[in-house]
This record gives C-alpha cells, sequence and structure tokens, in this order.
C-alpha cells in the first residue's frame, strides 16, 4: 500500500503498511471522510513524521487523538495551528516550561518549532470525527503507533519518551529503560495537572541530551 509519509519512516514501516489491519484502517477512513466531518486534514494524518525523521528524533511525547474542534488539529500532540486558542493542557504544559525554565509563555500554541529540532509528537489515534473524541478507538490506528515507538525502542537509543498520564505510560511499556530516558507524571490535563505541575521534565530531557552528546531543544 502506497502511503504519503516522510521516506525515513516509510522504508522502516512498510511491514506494517502491508498488514491487513492497516488496509481496513485506510478503507475506515475513507468511509469515514464521506459521512464525518475528520480532523486534521488528509494531508496532515502523518505531519508528526512528516516534521520530524527518523533519524532525527530525540524526544517522543504520545497523545491520545487529535482535537476534535475546527481548524485546531494539525498532525502534532498537544498542539494546535496559529491563531487557534491554546487548550487547558497545552496550557498547562507552557506553564510547567515557564517554571521549569524560566521562560516567557509563548502567544502560538503551535509546537512545529518542537518537532523541527527532533520531537515526535505522536497521538496514539492519528484521526477524529468533528466534535466526537475518541470516534476511531479501536480501528488500527494504535497497533500502528504501538509499532512506531517499537521501532524507535529497538533501532534508536538515547531517545527521551514523555509519558505524561496512564494511557501514555501503558503505550511506553515496552521502552528499555536502560537504554533510553523514560521520564513519567501525571496528564496536563486539569483534571490531573496536580500531578504534571513539578515534573521539570523539560530541564531533565535537555540535561540528558547533552549528556548524550546531543543539541538540548529549545523549549
Amino acid at each position: 500500500m502506497d502511503v504519503k509519509i516522510a521516506e525515513s519512516w516509510k522504508s522502516r514501516l512498510t511491514t506494517e503498511f502491508e498488514q491487513p489491519y492497516f488496509a481496513d484502517l485506510v478503507s475506515f477512513i475513507k468511509a469515514e471522510r464521506q459521512q464525518y466531518t475528520i480532523y486534521p486534514p488528509g494531508s496532515l494524518y502523518f505531519n508528526a513524521f512528516d516534521k520530524c525523521s527518523f533519524d532525527d528524533v530525540k524526544v517522543v511525547m504520545i497523545g491520545q487523538d487529535p482535537y476534535h474542534g475546527a481548524g485546531q488539529a494539525n498532525g502534532l500532540c498537544f498542539s494546535v495551528n496559529d491563531g487557534v486558542p491554546t487548550p487547558p493542557s497545552l496550557k498547562n504544559i507552557f506553564k510547567e516550561i515557564a517554571s521549569d525554565l524560566n521562560q516567557p509563555i509563548p502567544p502560538s500554541g503551535n509546537l512545529e518549532r518542537w518537532a523541527e529540532q527532533g520531537v515526535l509528537m505522536l497521538n496514539a489515534i492519528l484521526t477524529v470525527r468533528a466534535s466526537e473524541a475518541a470516534s476511531h478507538r479501536g480501528k488500527g490506528w494504535e497497533r500502528f503507533t504501538d509499532a512506531v515507538i517499537q521501532l524507535i525502542a529497538e533501532e534508536k537509543s538515547g531517545v527521551v519518551f514523555m509519558l505524561w498520564g496512564k494511557y501514555a505510560q501503558d503505550k511506553g511499556r515496552i521502552v528499555d529503560r536502560s537504554k533510553h530516558c523514560v521520564l513519567t507524571a501525571g496528564h496536563p490535563s486539569p483534571l490531573s495537572a496536580t500531578r504534571f505541575f513539578g515534573c521539570r521534565h523539560f530541564s531533565q530531557a535537555n540535561a540528558y541530551l547533552v549528556n548524550q552528546g546531543q543539541t538540548p531543544i529549545v523549549w
């Protein structure tokens, strides 16, 4: 199956794209698009991969599924398009960065600047119906993104995994802690942010990257 994804990923994920489950997923998405508005736009389903090549991955963030409001989702977890109000979870991420690194909160919630520095901003589910959170759960995306995490965990070393909340932590169980840096905390959602604030993951991630001889992320 010819999937339009960055070549550095395509060459490594071809076996996934050839699996029956992925063909079923593609058929499901096509049918959904005929009946509903789907986010993000089709050209951005694999934006996380297009903006961050396999070779450049230094940090992996794991979200659940895209924002389901008009104009919000841009294919990167937690990120929104320029001009879109910053969602609550992202506001809390920015607050933690401000506290951790003593820097101002940015005016835009578009996180492409992180992706371009080597942060893979991966949602477990890459599509969603408008106004229906988790509406594409259990259709095959989770199996695909598990394969992505396993690929990174096995073929790379010295990657920082930021796992916020039980969902992300369960997705990251396959990561070898002796080979990578795994940082865990509560989800930055207002419902659990008290277990997120003070985690200092951003300074910890940069310290680890520097120790690995890599350039730190400008958060």
